[in-house]
């Protein structure tokens, strides 16, 4: 999934539809045969780890913050954030040791979680961009924290970074809530297979 914000949200994973695995039978069950996850070293191969883990569907979030060092929005784009305590109230994100944006949100006193609705494709794509004004074109308000809300996002979660814990290529950020409150109403943004889409509820 890939390098921003833990797999931060630039699709470059399992693109298309994957031709289905021969399968054979072991004990009676069926086991899938294909190629194999590991490269001709040993080592378990990236591109592979990509297309399987694609297959888990994660929903998509903004982190924002208002730059300490110039006064200005910044903020990336990832698919790996989950909650972690009720108490005390955690949550935590991935961010690439690569990320030239996560050195700029990280030093705000207070960070914002928006979460992403599913027409917010074009919105996350920008967030995810290096370089450049992110905000450009984008209508925002401020958070009790002072960070931006995108319009349109389901909702925002103010929090301090508890702890950061090296992992790999990324950082696993761990970070306490503060204020939080729904935003906009719609369906999550979510990404699957390399690619976007959004839920379908079934009555």
């Amino acid at each position: 999934m890939s390098t921003h914000a833990a797999r931060l949200v630039a699709p470059d994973g399992c693109r298309g539809l994957p031709t289905p695995p021969q399968r054979r039978i072991r004990n009676g069950a069926a086991m899938p045969t294909g190629p194999s996850p590991h490269s001709a070293n040993g080592h378990l191969d990236s591109r592979r780890f990509r297309q399987v883990l694609g297959r888990f569907a994660t929903g998509v979030v903004a982190i924002t913050a208002v730059d300490p060092v110039n006064g200005l929005p910044c903020g990336l784009a990832a698919n790996s954030f989950t909650s972690v305590s009720l108490d005390p109230p955690l949550v935590a994100f991935c961010v690439a040791y690569t990320s030239s944006s996560w050195p700029r949100v990280r030093g705000a006193k207070v960070i914002t979680v928006n979460v992403l609705a599913e027409h917010q494709q074009e919105v996350c794509a920008q967030m995810a961009t290096k370089g450049g004004d992110k905000f450009a074109g984008l209508e925002w308000s401020g958070s009790p924290g002072g960070n931006p809300v995108l319009e349109g996002a389901l909702a925002w979660i103010d929090c301090a970074i508890e702890a950061e814990h090296p992992a790999g290529d990324h950082m696993i950020v761990v970070a306490r809530v503060i204020q939080l409150d729904t935003h906009s109403e719609g369906g999550p943004l979510l990404f699957f297979r390399g690619g976007y889409g959004g839920f379908v509820e079934r009555l």
